[in-house]
């Protein structure tokens, strides 16, 4: 036997779906929070030395947290072709956006004060402030997108045409899931804030939090409430191959309302994801009210786990529907790497995603405390 048919195809393909959402989780709730801080730092932060608390209480792991989207790019590029292909082609200019934002992060977090200019360091807040902003927001677009079908399409000879726009992304309900993606993170950005740092900072995100915990649950039960009344989900009539090869037009996919609550009903276990997306947001909010401070970030990554699953499993086995040619579709079983490369990417994964996960847990222990006004006032250390 060959080394890597001890793992048949179908499971491989699986094992690299869940990883998949691993890595998508894993970025949400640890670079999520610096996000929301971002987003929320022109508000809850008023002075200089405000705004630097906030910045601090992210500063020794922004860079690190980073890694989890690295991560997930790469398992994408490497285990889902053409997943990767058609989505970082069809979204370029949304892509370039994110790009543009996050690269924004770290020139702000490096020279914001570097000139003792109020002018200076309030551009750079607002920089900040786009570098949380506009990711959280294309990154919801994206996935509201994703589930209303991505206008795509493959030849014969498996060319891709990508027939939208910029702005064509810009639809009613992929804006709604923008804004459900800026709450999500900015009540997580609000829990961190409360858990690293005193004061009038703290107690302002509390504030902020309390309204965008609310605004999780309306938002993420309107989404629910659109899925069922007006978006056409999409389902395989056809035969399908689990193990057979990365071709996606071979079979036939129909579009057809509901069609995304479907794997509700055949497999029940599947409800604990959005029964974690609400539980999880009205835990974080009553932990708010409450100002119990660990347990809001814990209640918060609950919910952003709730959240991610419910959007992965309501649209298993599908990866990217085609609204122009439904057939077109990627999905788990036709849009994989080979066999062999998912095994050896496996192997790989079991190596030095436990070492990713030990190394952050070692930093997070080491640089864990409050950020208060002498530390970042300190100046022998390295505060921002």
């Amino acid at each position: 036997m060959i080394l890597h048919e001890l793992i048949d195809y179908e499971t491989l393909r699986v094992i690299w779906w869940l990883l998949l959402g691993v890595l998508l989780i894993g970025f949400a709730v640890t670079d999520g929070f610096d996000l929301g801080v971002g987003t929320l730092l022109p508000f809850v932060a008023r002075t200089d030395t405000e705004r630097r608390i906030a910045i601090n209480s992210i500063g020794p792991t922004w860079e690190g947290n980073q890694v989890w989207l690295i991560l997930g790019g790469g398992a994408i590029f490497a285990a889902w072709p053409p997943l990767y292909a058609v989505s970082f082609s069809g979204f370029y200019l949304a892509m370039f956006a994110i790009l543009f934002a996050l690269i924004l992060r770290p020139v702000a977090f490096k020279y914001r004060s570097k000139r003792d200019s109020a002018r200076w360091k309030a551009g750079w807040d607002w920089a900040l402030f786009v570098g949380g902003f506009v990711p959280s927001l294309i990154f919801g677009v994206a996935v509201g997108n994703v589930l209303q079908g991505v206008p795509f399409r493959f030849d014969d000879d498996m060319r891709i045409y990508y027939e939208g726009s910029f702005f064509a992304l810009l639809n009613p309900y992929a804006l709604l899931c923008g804004l459900l993606s800026v709450a999500m993170l900015v009540m997580h950005g609000a829990a961190w804030l409360q858990v690293k740092t005193d004061g009038v900072v703290a107690e302002r995100a509390r504030r902020f939090g309390i309204v965008a915990a609310l605004a999780v649950i309306v938002l993420f039960a309107l989404g629910g409430v659109f899925l069922w009344m007006g978006i056409d989900g999409y389902h395989i009539v056809s035969p399908i191959d689990v193990g057979g090869p990365s071709n996606p037009l071979l079979k036939t996919v129909e579009r057809s309302a509901k069609a995304w609550l479907s794997n509700y009903s055949t497999h029940p276990w599947m409800t604990i994801a959005p029964v974690l997306g609400f539980v999880g947001a009205a835990a974080a909010l009553l932990a708010m009210l409450g100002r119990r401070e660990v347990t809001v970030l814990l209640f918060s990554k609950l919910s952003i786990f709730g959240v991610i699953s419910t959007v992965g499993l309501s649209m298993f086995p599908f990866l990217l529907p085609s609204s122009l040619d439904p057939r077109s579709s990627l999905t788990v079983w036709d849009a994989s790497s080979s066999h062999m490369t998912l095994f050896i990417m496996l192997v790989v994964a079991i190596i030095f995603l436990p070492m990713i996960l030990a190394y952050t847990a070692w930093v997070y222990h080491v640089l864990w405390g409050k950020v208060d006004e002498k530390t970042v006032n300190d100046k022998g250390g390295h505060a921002y």
